[in-house]
């Protein structure tokens, strides 16, 4: 189930923000955007998340239509994402970050929690058990009754991405994963996305300022520059475009 987007665009005011984006991300695809700060990187995943509503243009997820919808129903239609800024519930557990999130598929009524059956006793009982087995996935099960907030940055990336792949995404949306990380971090990163692309039946669309992490993990990528798409194709031909050199790298020269 893969992701369509044709002539999405938004203006705000007087500005246009995303003007005419066109996307194809196959059901098991990894594609980058890139682009300078303002570019409308960010403007895309809200339009795609249906934390803004386009002005202009169709994004599908498979056949269904979802341009417009509301958040939560973007996310129980089967996209997820992560934001450049982590959003954890940084005071409760990494256990509880991960229950939560999987809580959209309890397998309960309302009614059987508020009166305790033994059905809500049951699937409360499957969904820890869950929970436990995704933390262990990444790494995170001995971490599982320390508070978010008390996670090394890197940690808390992973258990944000690991959220997210909770829900049962098909299509999982990357906002700047490696920002504010150390090498050593962005390494660990770029294996962990990989992990996720090889084994999770998914495809992921990331947007990245570090271009080693874009260079090694995607097949393909589109740069943004005051919302148009200026250029797109394989990583190692966008850099060398004229266009990407000026508007992305400044001066610097483009990597060998």
């Amino acid at each position: 189930m893969g992701l369509r987007i044709t002539d999405l665009t938004k203006s705000f005011g007087g500005l246009t923000a995303v003007d005419g984006f066109n996307l194809e991300l196959g059901d098991r695809d990894l594609q980058g955007i890139i682009g300078p700060n303002g570019a409308g990187k960010t403007t895309v995943f809200n339009l795609i998340t249906g934390v803004y509503a386009p002005d202009r243009g169709q994004i599908q997820l498979g056949e269904r239509p979802v341009s417009g919808l509301p958040s939560d129903a973007i996310a129980r239609a089967g996209i997820a994402r992560t934001f450049q800024n982590i959003r954890l519930f940084a005071q409760m557990t990494v256990l509880d970050n991960i229950t939560m999130a999987l809580h959209a598929r309890a397998g309960y009524w309302l009614w059987e929690a508020a009166f305790r059956t033994g059905n809500f006793h049951r699937q409360e009982a499957r969904l820890l058990a869950e929970s436990r087995e995704h933390l262990a996935r990444f790494g995170l099960l001995d971490r599982q009754r320390e508070s978010a907030g008390s996670l090394p940055y890197g940690e808390q990336r992973r258990l944000e991405i690991a959220r997210a792949l909770a829900t049962g995404p098909k299509v999982l949306l990357l906002d700047e994963p490696a920002a504010g990380m150390n090498p050593r971090e962005v390494e660990e990163l770029i294996q962990l996305i990989q992990q996720v692309h090889r084994d999770f039946s998914l495809a992921i669309l990331l947007i990245e300022h570090q271009l080693p992490v874009v260079m090694e993990l995607c097949r393909e990528v589109q740069v943004l520059d005051f919302g148009q798409t200026i250029a797109s194709g394989a990583p190692q031909e966008v850099v060398r475009n004229p266009l990407v050199i000026e508007a992305y790298l400044g001066e610097e020269e483009a990597p060998a």
